[in-house]
Protein backbone atom coordinates (compact mmCIF):
# COMPACT_ATOMS: atom_id res chain seq x y z
CA UNK A 1 0.00 0.00 0.00
CA UNK A 2 1.34 3.66 -1.14
CA UNK A 3 1.87 6.31 1.34
CA UNK A 4 -1.10 8.35 -0.44
CA UNK A 5 -3.13 5.29 -0.02
CA UNK A 6 -2.52 4.31 3.84
CA UNK A 7 -3.16 8.13 4.76
CA UNK A 8 -6.61 7.61 2.73
CA UNK A 9 -7.11 4.09 4.88
CA UNK A 10 -6.33 5.79 8.31
CA UNK A 11 -8.64 8.70 7.65
CA UNK A 12 -11.61 6.51 6.84
CA UNK A 13 -11.05 4.77 9.94
CA UNK A 14 -11.27 7.75 11.59
CA UNK A 15 -14.11 9.51 10.22
CA UNK A 16 -15.99 6.11 10.54
CA UNK A 17 -15.19 5.39 13.80
CA UNK A 18 -16.55 8.85 15.25
CA UNK A 19 -19.06 8.42 17.49
CA UNK A 20 -22.62 7.10 16.42
CA UNK A 21 -23.82 10.42 16.17
CA UNK A 22 -21.33 12.13 14.53
CA UNK A 23 -21.05 9.87 11.78
CA UNK A 24 -24.79 10.12 11.54
CA UNK A 25 -24.99 13.75 11.09
CA UNK A 26 -21.64 13.61 8.36
CA UNK A 27 -23.68 10.96 6.78
CA UNK A 28 -26.59 12.71 6.00
CA UNK A 29 -30.17 12.06 5.76
CA UNK A 30 -31.06 8.86 6.23
CA UNK A 31 -31.33 6.36 3.08
CA UNK A 32 -34.30 4.19 3.70
CA UNK A 33 -35.20 1.82 0.50
CA UNK A 34 -37.62 -1.12 0.69
CA UNK A 35 -38.28 -0.75 4.13
CA UNK A 36 -34.92 -0.63 5.18
CA UNK A 37 -32.45 1.82 6.00
CA UNK A 38 -28.25 2.03 5.01
CA UNK A 39 -26.13 1.79 7.75
CA UNK A 40 -25.10 5.23 8.53
CA UNK A 41 -21.25 4.44 8.41
CA UNK A 42 -21.57 2.78 5.01
CA UNK A 43 -23.70 5.79 3.86
CA UNK A 44 -20.65 7.76 5.21
CA UNK A 45 -18.59 5.57 2.99
CA UNK A 46 -20.21 6.02 -0.37
CA UNK A 47 -20.35 9.50 0.18
CA UNK A 48 -16.65 9.89 0.85
CA UNK A 49 -16.12 7.63 -2.23
CA UNK A 50 -18.17 9.98 -4.26
CA UNK A 51 -16.64 13.22 -2.79
CA UNK A 52 -13.10 11.71 -3.55
CA UNK A 53 -13.81 10.78 -6.90
CA UNK A 54 -12.67 6.71 -6.19
CA UNK A 55 -14.35 4.57 -8.43
CA UNK A 56 -16.51 2.00 -6.69
CA UNK A 57 -17.56 -1.13 -8.94
CA UNK A 58 -18.44 0.14 -12.44
CA UNK A 59 -17.66 -0.30 -15.92
CA UNK A 60 -13.86 0.67 -16.53
CA UNK A 61 -11.69 0.71 -19.44
CA UNK A 62 -9.38 -2.25 -18.95
CA UNK A 63 -9.14 -5.24 -16.69
CA UNK A 64 -5.90 -3.85 -15.29
CA UNK A 65 -7.84 -1.23 -13.48
CA UNK A 66 -10.65 -3.05 -12.56
CA UNK A 67 -7.98 -5.42 -10.62
CA UNK A 68 -6.37 -2.26 -9.28
CA UNK A 69 -9.16 -0.34 -8.10
CA UNK A 70 -10.66 -4.11 -6.35
CA UNK A 71 -7.15 -4.36 -4.30
CA UNK A 72 -7.22 -0.39 -3.29
CA UNK A 73 -11.05 -0.18 -2.17
CA UNK A 74 -10.66 -3.54 0.06
CA UNK A 75 -6.92 -2.57 1.06
CA UNK A 76 -8.56 0.91 2.75
CA UNK A 77 -10.99 -0.97 4.75
CA UNK A 78 -9.08 -3.79 5.50
CA UNK A 79 -7.06 -2.74 8.81
CA UNK A 80 -4.61 -4.78 10.42
CA UNK A 81 -6.15 -8.13 11.61
CA UNK A 82 -4.44 -10.27 13.96
CA UNK A 83 -4.25 -14.49 12.86
CA UNK A 84 -2.14 -16.83 14.81
CA UNK A 85 -0.07 -18.22 11.47
CA UNK A 86 -0.54 -18.26 7.31
CA UNK A 87 1.48 -20.56 5.13
CA UNK A 88 1.22 -20.08 1.78
CA UNK A 89 0.58 -23.08 0.00
CA UNK A 90 -0.25 -24.66 -3.77
CA UNK A 91 -3.36 -26.75 -4.30
CA UNK A 92 -3.88 -28.06 -7.02
CA UNK A 93 -1.44 -26.44 -8.83
CA UNK A 94 -3.39 -22.78 -7.49
CA UNK A 95 -1.76 -20.40 -4.75
CA UNK A 96 -3.21 -20.39 -2.12
CA UNK A 97 -3.54 -19.06 2.02
CA UNK A 98 -3.82 -21.55 5.08
CA UNK A 99 -4.79 -18.99 7.75
CA UNK A 100 -4.46 -20.69 11.28
CA UNK A 101 -5.88 -19.23 14.27
CA UNK A 102 -4.35 -18.62 17.86
CA UNK A 103 -4.77 -21.15 20.20
CA UNK A 104 -2.79 -24.67 20.34
CA UNK A 105 -4.17 -28.00 19.76
CA UNK A 106 -2.74 -31.45 20.52
CA UNK A 107 -0.35 -33.07 18.10
CA UNK A 108 -2.96 -35.90 17.35
CA UNK A 109 -6.16 -33.59 17.34
CA UNK A 110 -7.64 -32.86 13.46
CA UNK A 111 -9.30 -29.14 13.06
CA UNK A 112 -12.22 -28.44 10.80
CA UNK A 113 -11.38 -26.38 7.63
CA UNK A 114 -13.26 -23.58 5.81
CA UNK A 115 -12.16 -23.45 1.80
CA UNK A 116 -12.99 -20.22 0.59
CA UNK A 117 -13.24 -18.73 -3.12
CA UNK A 118 -13.00 -15.25 -3.33
CA UNK A 119 -15.43 -13.05 -5.05
CA UNK A 120 -14.53 -10.35 -8.40
CA UNK A 121 -17.08 -10.78 -10.88
CA UNK A 122 -15.58 -14.18 -11.68
CA UNK A 123 -12.35 -11.14 -13.33
CA UNK A 124 -10.96 -9.76 -10.33
CA UNK A 125 -9.67 -10.60 -6.70
CA UNK A 126 -7.22 -12.82 -5.72
CA UNK A 127 -5.16 -13.91 -2.24
CA UNK A 128 -4.40 -9.98 -0.76
CA UNK A 129 -7.68 -8.65 -2.03
CA UNK A 130 -9.74 -11.43 1.10
CA UNK A 131 -6.85 -11.23 2.97
CA UNK A 132 -8.73 -9.50 5.51
CA UNK A 133 -11.63 -11.67 5.91
CA UNK A 134 -9.99 -14.84 5.76
CA UNK A 135 -7.91 -13.56 9.32
CA UNK A 136 -11.12 -12.46 10.82
CA UNK A 137 -13.31 -15.34 9.66
CA UNK A 138 -10.15 -18.08 10.97
CA UNK A 139 -9.42 -16.09 14.41
CA UNK A 140 -13.02 -14.82 15.45
CA UNK A 141 -14.54 -19.07 14.42
CA UNK A 142 -11.59 -20.54 15.38
CA UNK A 143 -11.46 -22.67 12.21
CA UNK A 144 -8.36 -22.37 10.22
CA UNK A 145 -9.50 -20.80 6.53
CA UNK A 146 -7.68 -21.84 3.29
CA UNK A 147 -7.86 -19.48 0.62
CA UNK A 148 -7.63 -20.67 -3.04
CA UNK A 149 -7.35 -18.09 -5.98
CA UNK A 150 -9.12 -19.83 -8.55
CA UNK A 151 -8.47 -18.57 -12.03
CA UNK A 152 -10.15 -15.75 -13.59
CA UNK A 153 -11.15 -14.59 -16.68
CA UNK A 154 -10.94 -13.28 -19.35
CA UNK A 155 -7.28 -15.56 -19.18
CA UNK A 156 -8.73 -18.57 -17.69
CA UNK A 157 -12.41 -18.39 -19.71
CA UNK A 158 -15.85 -20.01 -17.69
CA UNK A 159 -15.95 -22.56 -16.80
CA UNK A 160 -12.26 -22.96 -15.97
CA UNK A 161 -12.46 -21.34 -12.72
CA UNK A 162 -15.25 -23.78 -11.54
CA UNK A 163 -13.41 -26.53 -12.59
CA UNK A 164 -10.03 -25.37 -10.47
CA UNK A 165 -12.27 -25.18 -7.49
CA UNK A 166 -13.60 -28.48 -7.47
CA UNK A 167 -9.91 -29.29 -8.22
CA UNK A 168 -8.98 -27.91 -5.12
CA UNK A 169 -11.97 -29.77 -2.76
CA UNK A 170 -10.51 -32.69 -4.16
CA UNK A 171 -7.33 -31.46 -2.98
CA UNK A 172 -8.02 -30.80 0.00
CA UNK A 173 -9.63 -34.08 1.12
CA UNK A 174 -7.24 -36.36 -0.47
CA UNK A 175 -4.33 -34.63 1.88
CA UNK A 176 -5.81 -33.59 4.61
CA UNK A 177 -4.13 -35.82 6.88
CA UNK A 178 -1.07 -33.88 6.12
CA UNK A 179 -3.10 -30.58 6.81
CA UNK A 180 -4.27 -31.55 9.90
CA UNK A 181 -7.50 -31.58 8.93
CA UNK A 182 -10.97 -34.10 10.03
CA UNK A 183 -11.80 -34.76 6.23
CA UNK A 184 -15.72 -34.88 7.97
CA UNK A 185 -15.84 -31.37 8.74
CA UNK A 186 -14.56 -29.53 5.79
CA UNK A 187 -16.34 -26.21 4.72
CA UNK A 188 -16.80 -24.09 1.66
CA UNK A 189 -17.82 -20.63 1.39
CA UNK A 190 -17.41 -17.54 -1.15
CA UNK A 191 -18.68 -14.26 -1.56
CA UNK A 192 -20.65 -13.12 -4.39
CA UNK A 193 -18.81 -14.59 -7.70
CA UNK A 194 -17.03 -16.95 -4.86
CA UNK A 195 -19.99 -18.04 -3.66
CA UNK A 196 -21.34 -18.79 -6.88
CA UNK A 197 -18.03 -21.10 -7.08
CA UNK A 198 -18.99 -22.25 -3.75
CA UNK A 199 -22.64 -23.24 -4.22
CA UNK A 200 -21.47 -25.00 -7.38
CA UNK A 201 -18.47 -26.89 -5.68
CA UNK A 202 -21.51 -28.13 -2.85
CA UNK A 203 -23.08 -29.54 -5.89
CA UNK A 204 -20.32 -30.94 -7.41
CA UNK A 205 -19.37 -32.64 -4.41
CA UNK A 206 -22.65 -34.07 -3.74
CA UNK A 207 -23.17 -35.41 -7.13
CA UNK A 208 -19.93 -37.45 -6.46
CA UNK A 209 -19.88 -38.10 -2.88
CA UNK A 210 -16.75 -35.96 -1.74
CA UNK A 211 -18.06 -35.39 2.27
CA UNK A 212 -18.33 -31.66 2.50
CA UNK A 213 -20.13 -30.62 6.05
CA UNK A 214 -21.18 -27.37 5.43
CA UNK A 215 -21.37 -24.46 2.82
CA UNK A 216 -21.48 -20.58 3.62
CA UNK A 217 -22.68 -18.44 0.71
CA UNK A 218 -22.40 -14.73 0.94
CA UNK A 219 -24.10 -12.25 -1.51
CA UNK A 220 -23.98 -14.87 -4.13
CA UNK A 221 -24.19 -14.52 -8.00
CA UNK A 222 -26.86 -17.46 -8.82
CA UNK A 223 -28.57 -16.00 -12.24
CA UNK A 224 -26.97 -13.89 -14.68
CA UNK A 225 -29.93 -13.46 -16.61
CA UNK A 226 -30.72 -11.48 -13.44
CA UNK A 227 -34.26 -9.74 -13.23
CA UNK A 228 -35.20 -8.57 -10.15
CA UNK A 229 -36.31 -5.98 -8.10
CA UNK A 230 -33.09 -5.39 -6.41
CA UNK A 231 -31.23 -5.04 -9.42
CA UNK A 232 -33.47 -2.45 -10.23
CA UNK A 233 -33.36 -0.73 -6.64
CA UNK A 234 -30.16 -0.99 -5.85
CA UNK A 235 -27.60 -1.03 -8.80
CA UNK A 236 -26.83 2.39 -8.51
CA UNK A 237 -24.90 4.04 -5.75
CA UNK A 238 -24.29 1.06 -3.45
CA UNK A 239 -20.82 0.03 -4.78
CA UNK A 240 -21.69 -2.66 -7.09
CA UNK A 241 -22.94 -0.95 -9.95
CA UNK A 242 -25.18 -2.48 -12.81
CA UNK A 243 -22.71 -1.23 -15.47
CA UNK A 244 -20.24 -3.46 -13.95
CA UNK A 245 -22.38 -6.57 -13.62
CA UNK A 246 -23.09 -6.10 -17.43
CA UNK A 247 -19.47 -5.60 -17.97
CA UNK A 248 -18.78 -8.80 -16.42
CA UNK A 249 -21.14 -10.96 -17.94
CA UNK A 250 -20.11 -9.83 -21.72
CA UNK A 251 -16.36 -10.70 -20.27
CA UNK A 252 -16.80 -13.73 -18.69
CA UNK A 253 -20.18 -15.34 -19.96
CA UNK A 254 -20.27 -14.05 -23.65
CA UNK A 255 -22.80 -16.62 -24.97
CA UNK A 256 -26.51 -17.60 -24.25
CA UNK A 257 -24.88 -20.67 -23.40
CA UNK A 258 -22.74 -19.92 -21.03
CA UNK A 259 -25.30 -17.56 -19.09
CA UNK A 260 -27.58 -20.64 -18.93
CA UNK A 261 -24.91 -23.32 -18.07
CA UNK A 262 -25.88 -24.72 -14.67
CA UNK A 263 -22.78 -23.84 -12.99
CA UNK A 264 -23.71 -19.94 -13.19
CA UNK A 265 -27.47 -20.49 -13.72
CA UNK A 266 -27.95 -21.70 -10.17
CA UNK A 267 -31.04 -21.07 -10.06
CA UNK A 268 -31.99 -24.41 -12.75
CA UNK A 269 -29.24 -26.82 -11.58
CA UNK A 270 -30.68 -30.21 -10.65
CA UNK A 271 -29.60 -29.85 -7.14
CA UNK A 272 -28.80 -33.41 -5.83
CA UNK A 273 -29.77 -35.30 -2.70
CA UNK A 274 -27.40 -34.92 -0.01
CA UNK A 275 -26.14 -31.36 -0.40
CA UNK A 276 -24.28 -29.34 2.72
CA UNK A 277 -26.39 -27.88 4.73
CA UNK A 278 -26.31 -23.88 3.81
CA UNK A 279 -26.10 -20.58 5.49
CA UNK A 280 -26.58 -17.95 3.05
CA UNK A 281 -26.12 -14.35 3.59
CA UNK A 282 -27.37 -11.23 1.81
CA UNK A 283 -27.08 -7.62 2.23
CA UNK A 284 -30.17 -5.75 2.03
CA UNK A 285 -28.65 -2.85 -0.25
CA UNK A 286 -27.14 -5.44 -2.70
CA UNK A 287 -28.20 -5.72 -6.65
CA UNK A 288 -27.70 -9.39 -5.90
CA UNK A 289 -30.00 -9.62 -2.99
CA UNK A 290 -33.22 -11.28 -4.67
CA UNK A 291 -31.22 -13.86 -6.60
CA UNK A 292 -29.23 -15.44 -3.07
CA UNK A 293 -32.36 -15.29 -1.68
CA UNK A 294 -34.16 -17.09 -4.22
CA UNK A 295 -31.29 -19.70 -4.23
CA UNK A 296 -31.83 -20.26 -0.37
CA UNK A 297 -35.27 -21.19 -1.33
CA UNK A 298 -34.45 -23.25 -3.85
CA UNK A 299 -32.03 -25.16 -1.38
CA UNK A 300 -34.92 -25.61 0.72
CA UNK A 301 -37.26 -27.15 -1.92
CA UNK A 302 -34.57 -29.35 -2.70
CA UNK A 303 -34.80 -30.80 0.96
CA UNK A 304 -31.26 -28.71 1.93
CA UNK A 305 -31.18 -27.42 5.79
CA UNK A 306 -31.00 -23.64 4.96
CA UNK A 307 -30.46 -20.91 7.45
CA UNK A 308 -31.05 -17.55 5.24
CA UNK A 309 -29.75 -14.23 6.91
CA UNK A 310 -30.09 -11.07 5.26
CA UNK A 311 -28.23 -7.66 6.78
CA UNK A 312 -30.36 -5.09 5.82
CA UNK A 313 -28.83 -2.61 7.07
CA UNK A 314 -25.81 -3.96 4.31
CA UNK A 315 -24.12 -3.41 0.80
CA UNK A 316 -22.43 -5.71 -1.43
CA UNK A 317 -18.96 -6.12 -0.33
CA UNK A 318 -19.16 -5.66 3.72
CA UNK A 319 -17.32 -8.74 4.32
CA UNK A 320 -14.81 -6.93 3.63
CA UNK A 321 -14.71 -3.84 5.36
CA UNK A 322 -13.78 -5.36 8.71
CA UNK A 323 -10.96 -2.66 10.04
CA UNK A 324 -13.43 0.64 9.29
CA UNK A 325 -16.93 1.54 10.56
CA UNK A 326 -18.51 -0.89 13.29
CA UNK A 327 -21.97 -2.08 11.10
CA UNK A 328 -19.97 -4.59 8.74
CA UNK A 329 -17.68 -6.15 11.32
CA UNK A 330 -20.28 -6.50 13.01
CA UNK A 331 -22.34 -8.52 10.67
CA UNK A 332 -18.88 -10.59 9.74
CA UNK A 333 -18.31 -11.52 13.40
CA UNK A 334 -21.41 -12.85 13.83
CA UNK A 335 -20.93 -14.63 10.40
CA UNK A 336 -17.05 -16.10 11.96
CA UNK A 337 -19.93 -17.26 14.91
CA UNK A 338 -22.03 -19.10 12.61
CA UNK A 339 -18.73 -20.56 11.23
CA UNK A 340 -17.79 -21.88 14.36
CA UNK A 341 -21.17 -23.23 15.53
CA UNK A 342 -21.37 -25.20 11.77
CA UNK A 343 -17.59 -26.80 11.95
CA UNK A 344 -15.74 -25.43 15.33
Amino acid sequence: MSLVAAVEARTLKTLLGLPPQVVRALAGRPVVIDGQTLAPDLQLMLRLQRLTRKRAMVRVPSIELGRADMLANAEAVAGKQPIGAVRELTVAGLPARHYLPHGARSASATQPLLVFFHGGSFLYGDLDSHDAPCRVLAEESRVPVLSIEWGLGPERPFPGGFDDAEAALAWVVEHAAELGVDDKRIGVAGDSAGGAVAAWVAIAAARSGIPLAFQFLLYPCTDPNRDTDSLRLFGDGFFLESDHIDMANDIYLPTKADRTNERVALLRANLPSGIAPAYVVTAGFDPLRDEGEAYARRLADAGAEVELRRYADQIHGFLNIVGAGRSSRAAVLEIAAKVRTALG
